[in-house]
């Protein structure tokens, strides 16, 4: 069966082919293989492996193999790649070496205790990293990335459009509602001081929006969220004024920069991940509205708070522009059309209504 993803596949490859040299014949470590950047990792290392004739390996840390399987079974089935079941905050270190190493695993959120969830995240986030970090360095790992995320900045400024790396951020510690993004923070950190002990690169991509194939359709995603009412025929809600503005990068420019930052980027310095054209949520909602079919309509249930500005949630990608020539290829409604058209050749009939609708848009 042909890959529905094939062109995006060759657009990847067409924009890293020169940089793949460096894992012919060699091993990459990859935790989070099962979400959004782990699949996209792995169908382009899989095109590019067998495109190139790499003789390349990746190993997929995984809970759960089985579902893994069920989810991607043209990727399970892929001679190149091993399912190595652990978690990232004890597994077993395999005795094999590895050249590369790739952290997008977030954390275990299978924890049912509501009062100790900030502590859960906390501990497996910064005890997977560390783990994680651990085996790179007695496994002959020389370069590892780390997807990191644009939620460490907080709330910019109002008045600030784009979000550079050198923002030092607007977050209270002290808060305990401020977890996920202080422990982000930390996990930067930590990477700087494995990176300097045990002459290891360590490359760090903070991710802002996405669409595209694999992307989650329930949860606190603005993007699947609408692209979920729109396959079920039904009108596009906004929980909220739609006022504020975010920008989606499709997820082929997001493999092609996630790759080009691990092989070439600087270690231990930051690059923002993302598109630079904002588009309100009340925008995107129409965009999803626009690529769907059947056409449904739009809701808005908030009203706007009358003399406040807009919010901005937009990253500046001039250091990974200037520093590594990196562009963003897809538009977004090019990038909707395409995540649309996967979502119906990926689900059967049926399937849709079987998603958990989430509360709220974020």
């Amino acid at each position: 069966m042909t890959n529905p993803l094939s062109n995006d596949l060759d657009h990847i490859l067409s924009k890293t082919k020169n940089l793949w040299q460096e894992l012919r014949g060699k091993r990459i470590f990859l935790t989070g293989g099962t979400g959004f950047f782990g699949c996209w990792l792995l169908e382009s290392f899989c095109w590019a492996n067998r495109t190139l004739g790499l003789n390349a390996e990746a190993w997929i840390l995984t809970r759960n193999p089985d579902a893994f399987r069920k989810k991607c079974p043209h990727l399970a089935n892929d001679a190149s790649l091993k399912l190595y079941k652990g978690n990232c905050v004890d597994f077993d270190f395999p005795p094999e070496e590895f050249s590369h190493l790739i952290h997008a695993s977030v954390y275990n959120d299978s924890t049912k205790d509501g009062e100790n969830s900030e502590k859960h995240m906390l501990e497996s986030m910064l005890g997977g990293l560390q783990h994680t970090l651990e085996f790179a360095a007695g496994h002959g790992v020389r370069k590892a990335l780390l997807t990191s995320t644009g939620a460490i900045y907080g709330k910019p400024p109002r008045d600030q459009k784009r979000i550079p790396e050198d923002f030092s951020g607007d977050c209270d510690p002290s808060d305990v509602q401020n977890v996920y993004r202080e422990t982000r923070r930390i996990m930067e950190t930590i990477c700087t001081v494995y990176a300097r002990r045990h002459s290891m690169q360590v490359k760090i991509a903070r991710g802002f929006a996405f669409v595209g194939p694999y992307l989650p359709l329930s949860g606190p995603f603005a993007a699947g969220n609408f692209i979920q009412d729109a396959l079920n025929g039904r009108p596009i809600l906004v929980k909220g004024d739609g006022s504020p503005f975010r920008s989606y990068m499709y997820a082929a420019d997001m493999a092609v920069w996630l790759w080009t930052i691990l092989f070439c980027g600087e270690s231990c310095r930051p690059y923002n991940v993302g598109s630079e054209e904002p588009v309100t949520i009340y925008e995107l909602a129409c965009c999803v509205a626009r690529g769907s079919s059947p056409k449904v309509p739009v809701t808005v249930a908030g009203k706007p708070t009358l003399g406040e500005n807009a919010e901005f949630y937009v990253p500046d990608t001039g250091r990974a522009r200037i520093e590594l020539g990196l562009n963003q290829e897809f538009l977004l409604f090019e990038g909707i059309q395409k995540t649309i058209a996967w979502n119906k050749w990926n689900l059967q009939p049926g399937v849709y209504d079987s998603l958990e609708v989430p509360t709220s848009h974020f």
